[in-house]
């Protein structure tokens, strides 16, 4: 006994916004049901005579319906043999309660009112509980299209966690299999520099660990990835890349999906500058514009011809699509990657997210 009476008065906060959720589509009912009873059934003196009736009756049935609903299931989902049963009890009571209170503002005598109304009692009564089933099925259907799209957000989200692990299957092994093969030429004839490029590459792959299994990182850690990766780079490359990172401190704790910049920097350097003889540089930027948070990669390498890859979205090694199918997923339709020409040579790669799609916003 103790436990219902717990239960029960757990589920009262949940009246008030129930009742205010479905106030305006029952507002709306109520307002039909006036129309067939003046127009169609021909009961009543009047259309406004009617319409206080249906508002009154009409909200008396949700009042009754929806709390005892909500103190009996809360936000379960009811059995519907014990709604169904509610349905039957509280539609005449909502018709004979909603008749004294609409008499009583119109100043009409209930008596009166009910022998006037004796032969229509029956109809009235079957409209009301025929309203009442057809709200519920709709309410019911209503509540279960909600749950299914959530169902779906939730399945597509892990969908894009995937593509976001084969992505990362896809980029760890060339990096790794080519510093590898550095290192090993580099033992022997530059152990120095060799012992450089392993500390780097311990350093990056700790970083890699640190988000490689979140769903959720920051800008800053991102850098700090990147920050490692090209060090890396530049161990490998030599002279040939150079490389600037720019972050403005208030930005560094911005969150941001892991894995959005990396393979972007990947590209710059595998199809921008390392096919490129005489090497490049590459900087990565964030800014805020208009309320939008721009993340961009630039390069000075072999640009956006058509015969290099970098310019294919269908190559598995660039994995572009997989990234504006995440930034779709997650931010929106208005979070997108473009590739753009880099004046005088090189490439753009710009991610744009709308700052209202973060969570949390980020300092500005």
């Amino acid at each position: 006994m103790t436990t219902n009476a717990t239960t029960v008065a757990s589920r009262l906060p949940l009246i008030a916004p129930e009742l205010l959720r479905g106030l305006v589509p029952t507002m709306v009912i109520n307002l039909l049901c006036a129309v067939v009873v003046t127009y169609l059934m021909r009961i009543g003196a009047g259309f406004v005579e009617n319409l206080v009736f249906s508002m009154c009756i009409g909200t008396t049935a949700m009042l009754l319906i929806d709390c005892g609903r909500i103190l009996l299931w809360g936000k379960d989902e009811p059995n519907k043999p014990g709604f169904f049963l509610i349905l039957l009890i509280f539609a005449p009571l909502s018709f004979f309660i909603g008749n004294v209170i609409a008499s009583a503002l119109i100043g009409r005598p209930i008596e009166l009112f009910t022998l006037s109304q004796a032969n229509n009692t029956i109809g009235i009564i079957v409209l009301i509980l025929l309203v009442c089933v057809g709200a519920t099925l709709f309410y019911w259907n209503r509540e279960k299209m909600a749950a299914l799209e959530a169902r779906n957000v939730v399945i597509e989200k892990q969908a894009v966690q995937a593509q976001l692990q084969m992505l990362q299957a896809q980029i760890e092994p060339h990096m790794l299999f080519n510093t590898l093969a550095t290192l090993q030429t580099l033992i022997s004839t530059e152990p120095i520099r060799a012992q450089q490029m392993l500390d780097q590459l311990i350093h990056y792959l700790r970083a890699t660990l640190s988000t490689s299994r979140s769903t959720q990182t920051s800008l800053g850690q991102e850098f700090e990835l990147t920050k490692a990766y090209l060090g890396l780079m530049s161990l490998r490359m030599g002279l040939r890349l150079t490389y600037s990172l720019q972050l403005p401190d208030q930005l560094r704790s911005t969150p941001i999906a892991p894995m959005l910049l990396q393979p972007l920097v990947e590209n710059a350097i595998r199809h921008g500058l390392e096919p490129k003889v005489e090497g490049g540089d590459c900087t990565v930027r964030v800014t805020i514009h208009d309320g939008m948070l721009i993340v961009s990669v630039f390069d000075t390498g072999m640009g956006l011809s058509t015969t290099t890859s970098y310019n294919k979205p269908e190559s598995i090694h660039l994995g572009l699509e997989n990234i504006r199918a995440r930034l779709d997923a997650l931010y929106g339709p208005l979070a997108e990657l473009t590739l753009t020409h880099n004046i005088p040579e090189g490439t753009v790669a710009q991610i744009t997210i709308p700052l209202a799609a973060l969570d949390p916003n980020p300092t500005r």
